[in-house]
């Protein structure tokens, strides 16, 4: 057998050409054989036919190949990889991992998934009435990966807004948006005629303070790391809020980094010194601790103010080290009395454990006087003193946080994540309370805290299911000045409310027909902005118009709005055209006696289909699940899951019970139930898709990240043949590696033990619960494991360790198993960065394309 010279191809080819039996054994072959080959042949020129195992070689694959025919193809391969006159190789090499197969498939599927990648994301929307008087202004901050740069730009984009009637609306864009380069976060004053820039520094240098008019930078004030480090703007120590007539702002940063010691050629040398010297150099001083995942190196939040007018920036006293604080606000202004701020304190002279995405951190509200106040000015001596001691509001609940004062300061409501401080659970439905303001201004800690919407425990069948709020608006009330607008998550699905803040009332205002995620981004008067959208529609602006006035059955009216932001390919809007999706209540499986009425209810899952799939050719199957436990996968557009999608899966999105939007009993379910209750979840909504026929038993592949990673990993040891591929993202796999390792130790004892776990938490855990946190951890099944694994992991993840994904890779080769591993060196738990997660999600295309197609 003869073969041309220099013609190579991809052992795919030759495999659509042979006889089935044939393609099979050549797809058994190990990596390493199932390379770059010559046309119609699977040997690798590195081996000779004796170097290869004596079955393969007796099989009928190897029949037409003769060794001479062998000899001569292996010197033919040999001359076209000749070095040429430069010394360097004429066929390039692959990269590391990637054989020719997978290189034409990251190709195909890399292009497909930039289209979904350019869609542009609306982050947050102000509205402003118009100073001309016709009409408002809208602004509109959007976001888009620049995977080049591996950041995010950002940009501005401004509106006319005209609203006539209660049936149109007219929105005027700007023909180009503003590109905020190198700009850390914006806030509008309160009237919208002046913008606060914030640029945070690098290293050394001093925080930037930019106050923009109508037409120009007006101010600009740079703040050097003496004072303060990094303002926060993470949205929840975040706090920066403009007083009323606009001439001060309160905001929250780092305080200054404690001084280090010095060190010269002869030895410490005392004193604190700021120089750059060559002949000394800086110490590391006393470890403290920080807030753990994405606050590396944030220890102390701290208050402070700036005077717009002069540029000087004075930090709030009184609070102290013993309290990290954020989300502060003025309080209403009196006559005759200190200004007032109201804030959000932790306790932070003890541990810190970590705190993102983990609302059962104690806290409460706190008012202070703040700098500048006229009467603070000529207070002196133990008046003084008195005046800056911090006045504790919210003593008898055990969380309170996001606190916002009625537009006649009568009272300020706030939320509460008591339920999940007083269970640990990490989140849990919320509540919100009132507290009545004094008129004279002076706030007093013998306030009386009024519950306006309770917990609901368990939700009527199409009820409200409680409040689960990551965010209130900076603006959130109506004109009649008690009726609050808000967006919660409710079931699997995002609605907007109305709730009266006098009488509790709660009604659900956004269309209640609608499955789509509908998220709240700013009031215009009595009306709203909001977006909607779901997996297969990407995210489209909507006006809400209230007919009449508000009340508890006050009719609005939903307007679409034409916009830029909500565009993307043909080739994207041509693929959405052919999907649809529904929401499953999936029954709960093996009830048992002592379930609460709650947790025995139907949980939920978002099944996302191709509109033409016929029964006897049905797609293969992507599960996917979320972490947490206690969050929740809502019907909203997702660029990376509508990506897997476009390659031909169904999805399938579990909201297993302990999710949020389902009420407090279905959530408590869980804890203490980890890697039982909720696999069993996850494997009754797959057989649930399969015995209704919109799925094929043997095409299914899983995937999820943190939490859902747990569930992941889970899944492949305990229903070994359920799965053909798996990827879990930063995987919790293994609890007793994970408590001494992690930033929340806690979570590992609630989730293993339920509620009892808060009381028995310890920083050393006792050889007993060890080996209950290893029996409740996917590590205990690795030896059933046979599903090929894509682990993603991020070398700085605080929360789940990178050690948990590798010592669970480990494990899987160690037995021969089937296991791919992409460590990227400068994420955190959430792989966020442009090009990780681009990266990521190509990856698991490619992974799921090779064993599940």
């Amino acid at each position: 057998m003869s073969y041309p010279r220099n013609r190579m191809t991809k052992v795919t080819k030759p495999l659509l050409r042979l006889p089935p039996k044939r393609a099979k054994t050549i797809a058994r072959l190990p990596p390493q054989w199932q390379c770059y080959t010559p046309l119609n042949s699977i040997l690798p020129f590195s081996h000779s036919p004796s170097q290869l195992p004596p079955r393969l070689l007796s099989s009928h694959l190897f029949k037409p190949f003769s060794s001479t025919a062998f000899s001569q193809s292996k010197k033919r391969f040999a001359s076209s990889l000749a070095m040429d006159s430069s010394g360097v190789s004429s066929f390039p090499e692959n990269p590391v991992g990637l054989d020719r197969v997978c290189e034409e498939e990251y190709t195909s599927q890399s292009r497909l998934l930039q289209e979904f990648t350019e869609i542009a994301t609306i982050d947050k929307a102000w509205a402003f009435t118009s100073s001309s008087g016709y009409g408002s202004k809208g602004m509109f901050a959007i976001s888009q990966p620049n995977l080049l740069a591996n950041v995010r730009r950002r940009y501005i984009l401004s509106s006319h807004i005209s609203n006539k009637s209660s049936d149109s609306v007219s929105f005027e864009w700007a023909p180009f948006p503003v590109e905020m380069t190198g700009v850390f976060t914006i806030v509008p004053s309160p009237s919208g005629s002046k913008l606060l820039v914030v640029r945070n520094a690098e290293n050394d240098s001093p925080t930037r303070f930019e106050i923009w008019g109508p037409a120009q930078v007006e101010k600009e004030f740079q703040v050097p790391r003496s004072i303060h480090g990094s303002v926060y703007a993470d949205g929840w120590f975040e706090g920066i809020s403009w007083n009323f007539d606009e001439t001060l702002i309160a905001y929250v940063a780092e305080e200054p980094v404690p001084s280090k010691p010095t060190f010269t050629c002869f030895g410490y040398k005392k004193g604190d010194t700021t120089e750059k010297d060559m002949g000394n150099w800086k110490g590391q001083g006393e470890w403290e601790e920080d807030w753990g995942e994405t606050y590396a190196g944030k220890r102390q939040p701290a208050l402070f103010v700036i005077n717009i007018i002069s540029g000087e920036v004075q930090a709030v006293e009184g609070v102290g080290r013993f309290l990290s604080v954020g989300q502060v606000v003025w309080a209403p202004a009196a006559e005759n009395s200190n200004q007032y701020l109201v804030f959000v304190g932790w306790p932070s002279d003890a541990r810190k454990l970590g705190i993102k995405h983990c609302y059962n951190r104690p806290c409460a509200l706190y008012a202070v006087t703040a700098p500048f106040s006229k009467s603070q000015a000529t207070n002196s001596g133990d008046n003084a003193s008195k005046d800056v001691a911090v006045i504790a509001l919210t003593q008898s609940i055990s969380s309170a946080f996001f606190p916002r004062f009625s537009p006649d300061g009568k009272y300020l409501v706030f939320l509460s994540a008591r339920t999940a401080v007083d269970s640990g659970a990490h989140w849990a439905t919320n509540s919100l309370h009132r507290i009545d303001w004094p008129a004279d201004g002076k706030p007093g800690q013998s306030g009386k805290i009024v519950e306006v919407v309770p917990v609901v425990m368990c939700p009527d069948d199409g009820c409200f299911p409680g409040l689960y709020l990551s965010k209130i608006p900076s603006k959130p009330w109506l004109s009649d000045g008690f009726t609050l607008i808000l967006s919660s998550i409710w079931g699997s699905t995002e609605a907007i409310l109305s709730v009266n803040a006098l009488s509790g009332q709660v009604s659900q205002i956004s269309p209640s027909n609608s499955n789509s995620a509908w998220g709240l981004l700013a009031l215009d008067g009595d009306s709203i902005i909001a977006v909607s959208s779901s997996p297969v529609d990407i995210p489209q602006i909507k006006y809400g118009v209230l007919a009449g006035k508000a009340s508890e059955d006050a009719k609005w009216s939903w307007l679409d709005v034409t916009s830029p932001i909500s565009r993307c390919s043909e080739k994207v809007r041509s693929f959405l055209s052919s999907r649809q999706f529904d929401i499953l209540k999936i029954p709960v499986r093996d009830i048992a006696e002592n379930l609460t009425k709650g947790a025995s209810k139907p949980y939920e899952a978002i099944f996302v289909s191709s509109k033409s799939q016929k029964n006897d050719m049905r797609d293969p199957l992507i599960v996917v699940l979320h972490g947490g436990p206690h969050s929740v996968s809502l019907s909203g557009f997702s660029k990376s899951l509508a990506f897997l999608s476009s390659l031909g899966y169904s999805l399938l999105i579990v909201n297993y019970r302990g999710s949020l939007g389902f009420g407090e009993e279905a959530l408590q379910s869980l804890p203490g139930k980890v890697g039982s209750q909720d696999v069993n979840d996850v494997l009754a909504a797959i057989d649930h898709v399969i015995d209704m026929g919109l799925a094929d038993p043997s095409k299914i592949a899983v995937m999820g990240g943190s939490h859902g990673g747990f569930l992941t990993t889970h899944l492949i040891g305990q229903a070994p043949d359920k799965f053909a591929a798996a990827c879990a993202r930063n995987p919790a796999c293994n609890l007793s590696l994970m408590v001494g390792t992690t930033d929340i130790p806690d979570w590992v004892y609630v989730e293993s033990f339920g509620s009892e776990g808060k009381s028995i938490f310890t920083e050393v855990a006792s050889p007993e619960n060890l080996t209950a946190f290893y029996n409740k951890s996917p590590v205990s099944h690795i030896s059933k494991v046979e599903t090929p694994t894509l682990l993603l992991l991020g070398a700085k993840d605080l929360r789940v360790p990178v050690s948990s994904g590798i010592q669970y890779a480990r494990a899987l080769k160690e037995r021969g198993r089937e296991v791919k591993v992409i460590v990227f060196p400068e994420d955190t738990h959430g792989l966020e960065r442009p090009q990780s997660d681009f990266e990521s999600y190509l990856n698991i295309g490619v992974w799921f394309k090779k064993y599940c197609s």
